[in-house]
């Protein structure tokens, strides 16, 4: 759905950089999700608010906005491709050319 992007001198002071800001979403995400269970005082007004979470747990196994590359490997690669084909890009680049590898300590 969004892309983060880290500057490329940020990053190469501090590699650690894009690893952490990763953890740090997924941290976030996962405190939402949680928050929207709480159903004892709804914090969004949809009467069927569990009815629809059971029903992105069945169809998404859980997570309708997969963060990472490899769970959107192919969605990325049909971005490429596309913006290519329409003389956006020259040539398809490679996605793992497009993202720098997670390392070191997450926290």
């Amino acid at each position: 759905m969004h892309t983060v992007a880290i500057r490329k001198d940020v990053h190469q002071r501090d590699p650690s950089v894009a690893g952490k800001l990763y953890a740090a979403f997924c941290e976030s995400k996962r405190l939402a999700r949680e928050r929207m269970r709480h159903l004892g005082a709804l914090r969004y007004m949809l009467p069927w608010m569990q009815t629809e979470l059971d029903e992105i747990d069945e169809v998404f196994g859980g997570d309708p906005w997969p963060y990472g590359v490899e769970a959107n490997r192919a969605t990325l690669e049909t971005l490429v491709q596309l913006l290519a084909e329409q003389s956006i890009i020259k040539a398809p680049v490679p996605v793992d050319e497009l993202f720098v590898p997670v390392r070191g300590d997450l926290t």
